[in-house]
């Protein structure tokens, strides 16, 4: 299994299954999961997530316990529906806060494009994942919808509730409900609004829609992703009246504003917004009481639980287990680990990986060559190839590197360059020598996020580059790292518009991060 996928089962704590939530200590992933939302289909879990401009997109992670998680597939591998005549979607835009769910033999997962509108993406009918999955289809256009969930009803109707960006429809703070046709492609009944949160629950956003005992549920967070809370709505009635109640807030705890959560079985699932690292995942545990949910201890979030006794001591457990402290990738497979994703819409003419079928060769002959790709800036390059950081742990990421330019770009204004990146809405590059010699470059990242830059000839006598730099979380993600290799956009009556034919390259033998604290 790849390492990188190993750790995350070991940051969620390795303890032995028990009949629902086994051993754990949050947050159980550590890592940018913005939005997510879970189901359990026999007896696998599956969690999605918002991921933007990002590609692979819609990313799913399975699970066979609720807690420990294991990247399995990718609903959309290659584009963001919408953006397919660009390189690149906007940062930020894109897939926002999909829900995913199962009905008559196929999965599907609806998010919401604020500029464009409700998407759904259906599998083949399947109950399991890796699976196959149609094309997106645009099921309800228009600026400013987000965060859609489906509810098929038990007369056979389905229903649609979504939120408001107000950044885009100039409303907000309020649910609609709308019904779909069966099969969930398209609306037949428009909007009625069922909720209005502007005077008690301001930003009420990411609505998940359940039916339990005669109710109808819809969970959603409300007063703001860094200050705000869980609310549980209930009505007889699919569209309302709803009454309310808080579910889960912060309290007393240092988990703010739980966020944008999933009720599967005795679970529920959020995230928290921890600034740099992004979007973290909590488990709480969910028992019903009067029909309202109870979530957490005295309504606040736990740190973790032991055979449902709770809360447990966070000092007991360790992410820095040292059979997990590194991960690294040797690029010996023909297709990319699913930890790496692109800063925009993937192209072939991006990259080369050069794994061997040859077992006994792979050590000498695997590589990553990554192609100098035309872009404005390295800010808005769509072929950035990135990877989360981890949440409140310092680490280290070191690769060898070979950069090798075209020649003729060096006799001239027009550049290439390419090294390690960290990305976030100011990036900071660590451009690797043009001289077609193996480098080993690193990047040290503290606690706090603080970066500094090194380059070494034989990976033990390090030279720093440049001064620290201040990471900074991107466009609704936490700040990521990786590798760049971008080239000058030349304007059309350039004289050296005949060097734009071809692209240089940066080959990267092995790329490794370290946990250090």
């Amino acid at each position: 299994m790849n390492k990188f996928l190993i750790l995350l089962a070991a940051l969620a704590f390795c303890g032995n299954a028990f009949t629902a939530i086994p051993d754990y200590t949050n947050p159980i992933l550590p890592y940018d999961y913005s939005d997510p939302d879970v189901i359990r289909v026999g007896k696998n879990y599956y969690m999605t997530y918002s991921t933007f401009a990002c590609i692979p997109g819609l990313q799913i992670l399975q699970s066979r316990d609720g807690v420990k998680w294991t990247i399995v597939d990718a609903a959309l591998p290659d584009t963001v529906p919408g953006y397919g005549h660009l390189d690149a979607c906007p940062h930020g835009c894109g897939v926002w806060a999909p829900a995913i769910r199962h009905h008559k033999g196929r999965f599907y997962i609806y998010y919401g494009d604020p500029d464009i509108g409700i998407f759904c993406i259906r599998s083949e009918k399947t109950k399991k994942i890796p699976c196959r999955w149609e094309h997106a289809v645009l099921v309800k256009r228009g600026k400013g919808l987000i965060d859609p969930c489906p509810l098929w009803d038990s007369n056979g109707k389905c229903y649609l509730v979504h939120a408001f960006a107000g950044s885009r429809a100039g409303f907000k703070s309020a649910l609609a409900v709308c019904e779909l046709a069966a099969d969930g492609l398209s609306v037949i009944r428009d909007d009625q609004l069922v909720f209005d949160g502007h005077t008690d629950n301001p930003t009420c956003e990411g609505p998940k829609f359940h039916k339990r005992n005669g109710y109808y549920y819809i969970l959603c967070p409300a007063g703001g992703v860094k200050t705000g809370w869980q609310l549980c709505l209930r009505s007889k009635s699919v569209y309302g009246p709803y009454e309310w109640r808080r579910v889960l807030e912060q309290g007393s705890t240092t988990v703010n504003a739980p966020h944008q959560g999933a009720w599967v079985d005795d679970k529920f699932y959020h995230f928290q917004d921890v600034g740099t690292a992004g979007r973290i995942v909590h488990l709480q545990p969910l028992i019903w009481h009067d029909n309202w949910p109870v979530i957490g201890k005295n309504q606040e979030p736990v740190p973790g639980i032991i055979n449902h006794q709770f809360p447990i001591n966070n000092s007991q457990f360790s992410i820095l287990n040292s059979q997990f402290s590194i991960l690294r990738d040797d690029f010996h497979t023909r297709t990319l680990s699913p930890e790496w994703q692109w800063s925009g819409n993937r192209k072939a003419q991006y990259y080369y990986l050069a794994a061997e079928t040859d077992s006994a060769s792979r050590m000498a002959n695997d590589y990553l060559r990554l192609f100098t790709y035309p872009a404005a800036d390295v800010q808005t390059a769509p072929n950035l190839l990135l990877r989360k950081i981890p949440a409140n742990t310092a680490f280290s990421a070191t690769a060898r590197v070979r950069f090798s330019p075209r020649p003729q770009t060096q006799k001239h204004t027009y550049a290439e360059h390419a090294g390690l990146i960290v990305h976030g809405r100011q990036s900071r590059t660590l451009p690797v020598p043009p001289d077609q010699q193996w480098w080993y470059a690193r990047i040290d990242v503290s606690q706090t996020h603080l970066c500094r830059f090194f380059l070494s000839q034989d990976g033990i006598n390090w030279t720093e580059q440049g001064s620290p730099f201040q990471a900074v979380p991107g466009e609704w993600i936490g700040a990521k790292i990786g590798i760049y290799a971008v080239r000058t956009v030349l304007t059309s009556d350039s004289p050296y518009k005949r060097l734009d034919n071809d692209a240089g390259y940066l080959d990267i033998d092995w790329f490794e991060v370290t946990l250090t604290h």
